[in-house]
């Protein structure tokens, strides 16, 4: 008998890890693979000293905190490097490959990512080097003629945020003097704006699975993922699910979301390196119960197997992609989806879920239309929004949530 402890490393979140939990009581676990009965638990993990000899009993991490908050990010780096526990996301590459090198490395495999610069900070770094060091070596520059390199209107944003905190666009000189005054220390990218774009996508990716929803970041964030099932080209699609998956792989991310706009035949991505993703029900909405099922699905895969989590990164074989001038771009996209389904073992992973994992989606149906989640939607909105919106909004997820087990109980029967 093999017992699995998953551990959730969590910040303000209730809901998701709450349907988390019930998912897997629900569904009783008792895998036989391997020579062996693999049963699971899971448990919210607590933030305390800790030795760095000390062996954790987890078997796999979901973590939705340490991008933020460092202390349980030195312990999932330490419980990485030394007790082989398989964590969503990798600490190490998420910490490093902030918005800026992935930049870097899809315009190095040829991904058609808006032309972008980085500028100097506006106000000095807070060290006592930087005086002398930039009196010496740092040149007086023209930010007005670097945006008219890259033309009007562009975007400035930092080069490691999040959540769309600190982004402006812009659309004059006036604007552009503004936002990087009011930028202090934070170092920030000009990027050319796609104009006139058809579509926003987000595509959500879990191990190998991917769903790729219509997304309005100027609406408020409970209506930004629109319910729009054919708002895509079959090519488009395929290009944006490449994309995604592909990112997930090279940097080695199980769980990330990918932003791409969609202008005619080109999908130019904008925004991918989400490591840690916001799943919740006020975000998601209609989407939510795919979301957690697949985080469950794919921490099941992860531990039964014994998928061995990697730390570093492979380059080699997505340069060799990259640099082979017989390939058009949509070879190269194929190689590199090829590469991807390969990291995430996307065939062993299907048979897995058809042979153990076949009644998650009835198991998630029932959770969603019972009253228990009924319970956690009232929860949730009432803890989000104001006293005078509570009626409303929850009418609007009774109404999303109704919805998505419409469409589930309509797939289940269809011939």
């Amino acid at each position: 008998m093999a017992n699995q402890l998953i551990g959730l490393l969590l910040g303000t979140e209730e809901d998701w890890p709450a349907m988390f939990e019930r998912i897997f009581a629900e569904l009783d676990l008792a895998i036989e693979h391997g020579g062996e009965t693999h049963t699971f638990e899971v448990e919210r993990i607590t933030i305390e000293p800790f030795d760095l000899r000390s062996v954790p009993d987890y078997d796999l991490v979901v973590d939705r905190l340490a991008h933020w908050y460092y202390q349980p990010r030195e312990w999932l780096k330490k419980v990485a490097l030394m007790d082989d526990v398989y964590l969503m996301n990798n600490p190490f590459t998420f910490q490093s490959m902030e918005k800026h090198s992935a930049y870097c490395m899809l315009m190095r495999l040829g991904l058609k990512v808006p032309d972008t610069w980085l500028v100097p900070t506006k106000e000095p770094v807070d060290n006592e080097r930087y005086a002398y060091t930039a009196a010496k070596y740092n040149t007086m520059f023209d930010l007005e003629q670097v945006a008219e390199n890259i033309g009007y209107p562009l975007f400035m944003k930092p080069f490691d945020g999040g959540a769309w905190v600190g982004v402006s666009r812009i659309t004059s000189p006036e604007q552009l003097h503004q936002a990087y005054d009011e930028s202090g220390q934070r170092l920030m990218h000009l990027q050319a704006s796609v104009e006139g774009f058809d579509a926003f996508a987000r595509s959500l990716t879990i191990g190998p699975e991917t769903m790729v929803m219509r997304f309005d970041p100027d609406k408020p964030m409970h209506e930004r993922y629109q319910v729009d099932h054919g708002f895509l080209s079959a090519r488009a699609g395929e290009e944006v699910l490449a994309i995604s998956r592909l990112v997930n792989a090279l940097f080695r991310w199980e769980f990330n979301s990918c932003e791409c706009l969609v202008r005619g035949a080109d999908v130019q991505p904008i925004d991918y390196a989400n490591a840690c993703p916001d799943v919740s029900l006020i975000s998601l909405g209609y989407y939510f119960p795919w979301a957690i099922s697949r985080l469950v699905k794919w921490a099941v895969y992860c531990t039964v197997t014994g998928r061995k989590m990697r730390v570093s990164l492979d380059l080699q074989p997505w340069f060799e992609v990259a640099d082979d001038e017989s390939l058009s771009y949509q070879d190269k996209l194929a190689e590199y989806d090829r590469l991807s389904r390969e990291y995430f073992e996307a065939e062993a992973y299907q048979a897995f879920c058809d042979e153990h994992l076949s009644q998650v989606d009835d198991v998630t149906h029932g959770i969603v239309t019972s009253a228990w989640f009924d319970g956690l939607l009232v929860d949730t909105v009432t803890r989000t929004f104001p006293e005078y919106e509570h009626d409303e909004m929850i009418a609007r997820y009774r109404g999303l949530s109704g919805a998505w087990a419409a469409d589930q109980s309509a797939t289940s029967t269809a011939p």
